[in-house]
């Protein structure tokens, strides 16, 4: 585990100096498309669940939501997210991969502490995986249910068009989301300045509403008003927060300044005159309940305020869509997902990524989302719940880390406590909705933690029987003296999963063709628990025997290993003669997976899901972008 020091989560893109302002636009359709389409849902939600589903808004309920709302966004995404979170960062990037990467989680031993720590960061990195499922699916219906303000017998038609919008969305993945992607940070700005002018309109209005700013508005209403609607109100004022997240998972993308800069500047503020101006409206308008947002803008603009709106919505659903693609590349690269085929779909740009399986994946659980519940008022119920619970796991892992750190451990458990009785505060009234629809996103999560934690055990099993099969490098060396093979001209390379021993598949091979090349090659891809390895770091080789090498490439879990590039880099920094790779071969081992029944390892049902996962992950030469033409594949089988 490589050690890295606190940090100001300033270790991005963009550090010190001035902010470029392409990052910062950047930031505001990327890191905000999520939280900054709350507000067609968010305080609707807030309002109604504070009326306990009435019709009309009370006065008291109105002021009470918009103040609770301010807080949440206040003490939730404003200290502890853009203050605190962001200086979590393993060298410059965030998210939960990279917090088990800096708590050396990825090791740990069965029936440590730190095992608990993994199956608890897994669970979490699973819970995005929810919260992308129900993301797309409420943001757009939220933004298409507009056209019912207007004209109510247009309602039948808001599911079938955000079905075609969704369909549309994840069927362009696979072109790339480079042209979308110039296009987010303008439209983002326009939908922030929309935003706050709306918000101003209302206030202008009605600026009794200014009373909400007053954080013992909502602790009154909340005390007096029930612990039912106490807590109804409390899960979907939680709503306006849910994006906040991503200020830590895209870290590394753009950096903490620009993101801090982006949210107090413009994305905080507008959020805020947004929300007010929505209260101000049901101040003067009661009965507005159904759909507050849409009653702020004159008449004229609801079209193309619908319009706006869906275009904001759609690029908040391909923020997440990507940001689980990259979650789904560091799970695989730090060995918590078998492989899968990644696309990479722009050669310029880091993170520009489609992986196949993930993208149908994920539109069948936001489609059937859409599907099963309807409306964006019965998905509030499913939305919430993973956030909370993935807020909550953030805040201890932060705090783990902030110790590993050194600072003083009162001020952590202080400070990391207070966060965490809030996010169990909001995981408790979120709770309440678990039949509401709760369960849709935890099924969800728990699939793919269940996928997660088999995968990381299977592969332990798996190199344990490797590990009794393998030859040691001498026991390997006298067998080749006392019998030595036919040797044939150029270079083999072979792949191996270890930095010791002799791969399987090399002693099958000379065991069943008594047949060695001129030249080999041991290559070993590693995976550091760091985002990127220095090109000048990238290649170790140690000698063996004459002409019999053992090549070490690491790499960083933000990184693509591609076999190819290492070999290339080892030729540059002089560690290889260039004749080596002139005539390569490169031999990679074929495992067929044979699950046993004796308990040992995995229960029966467990061992055959790992067995299918590997059988249909991607083929270990195309993950490391090794040439067709250049593979030989030796098979073994390996019972687990």
């Amino acid at each position: 585990m490589s050690h890295v020091e606190p940090q100001a989560g300033e270790g991005g893109p963009q550090g010190t100096g001035r902010v470029k302002p392409a990052l910062l636009l950047g930031a505001l359709g990327v890191v905000y498309g999520d939280i900054g389409t709350s507000p067609l849902y968010a305080f609707k939600e807030a309002v109604r669940a504070a009326s306990a589903g009435g019709t009309s808004a009370e006065p008291a309920a109105v002021v009470g939501a918009v103040s609770l709302i301010l807080w949440a966004l206040i003490i939730i995404v404003s200290v502890k997210y853009a203050v605190l979170i962001l200086r979590a960062d393993n060298r410059g990037e965030g998210g939960i991969v990279a917090m088990l990467a800096l708590l050396g989680a990825r090791h740990a031993r069965p029936g440590t502490w730190q095992a608990l720590l993994l199956v608890v960061g897994l669970v979490g990195a699973a819970l995005l995986y929810g919260d992308g499922a129900i993301t797309p699916a409420i943001s757009v219906l939220s933004a298409v249910e507009g056209l019912k303000v207007d004209a109510p017998a247009l309602g039948h038609y808001v599911v079938p068009i955000t079905l075609v919008i969704l369909i549309g969305l994840f069927l362009v993945q696979s072109k790339g989301v480079a042209f979308i992607g110039r296009i987010f940070g303008p439209v983002m700005l326009v939908w922030f300045a929309v935003l706050t002018l709306l918000g101003i309109g209302g206030i202008v209005h009605h600026p009794e509403i200014l009373a909400a700013a007053n954080p013992w508005r909502a602790v009154d209403f909340l005390t007096h008003a029930g612990w039912h609607v106490s807590f109804a109100m409390l899960g979907a004022a939680f709503l306006a927060v849910t994006g906040g997240e991503a200020m830590y998972a895209d870290l590394g993308h753009f950096g903490a300044k620009p993101i801090r800069v982006a949210w107090f500047g413009l994305v905080l503020p507008a959020l805020v005159v947004n929300y007010f101006g929505q209260g101000a409206v049901l101040l003067a308008e009661p009965d507005a309940i159904e759909n507050p947002f849409y009653r702020l803008s004159p008449d004229w603009a609801h079209y193309p305020l619908i319009g706006l709106a869906t275009l904001a919505t759609v690029i908040a659903s391909q923020a997440i869509i990507s940001g689980v693609f990259s979650l789904t590349q560091q799970s695989i690269q730090l060995g918590f997902l078998p492989t899968m085929r990644i696309i990479q779909t722009a050669q310029d740009e880091r993170g520009q990524i489609y992986v196949p399986v993930v993208n149908w994946l994920l539109a069948a659980g936001t489609l059937t989302a859409v599907v099963i519940f309807g409306s964006s008022d019965a998905l509030a119920g499913a939305y919430g719940i993973a956030v909370s619970l993935l807020m909550a796991i953030t805040t201890l892992l932060a705090a783990l880390i902030a110790l590993k750190w050194g600072y003083n451990p009162i001020a952590v458990v202080a400070l990391n406590g207070f966060f965490l009785m809030i996010d169990l505060v909001f995981l408790g009234a979120n709770s309440v909705k678990l039949l509401e629809g709760g369960w849709f996103p935890l099924v969800l999560a728990g699939l793919v933690a269940l996928m997660m934690l088999t995968w990381k055990k299977g592969t332990a099993l798996v190199e344990e029987a490797r590990v009794a099969l393998r030859l040691p490098e001498d026991v390997f060396l006298e067998r080749l003296r006392a019998n030595p093979p036919v040797r044939l001209p150029g270079t083999a390379a072979f792949l191996s999963s270890a930095t010791h021993g002799i791969p399987l598949h090399l002693s099958r091979f000379v065991e069943r063709s008594h047949a060695l090349t001129e030249q080999i090659l041991i290559v070993t891809a590693l995976y550091e628990e760091s985002p990127t390895v220095p090109q000048s770091e990238r290649a170790e080789i140690s000698r063996i025997a004459p002409d019999f090498y053992r090549l070490t490439l690491r790499y960083g879990f933000m990184e693509d290993a591609s076999i190819p590039e290492g070999l290339a880099c080892a030729v540059r920094s002089g560690l290889l003669p260039e004749h080596f790779i002139d005539d390569l071969t490169i031999f990679i081992g074929h495992e067929t997976i044979i699950p046993k029944s004796d308990h040992r390892g995995m229960s029966d049902w467990r061992e055959k899901l790992f067995a299918f996962m590997q059988r249909n992950g991607e083929r270990t030469g195309a993950f490391f972008c090794v040439p067709t033409r250049q593979v030989i594949e030796v098979g073994t089988e390996i019972e687990i």
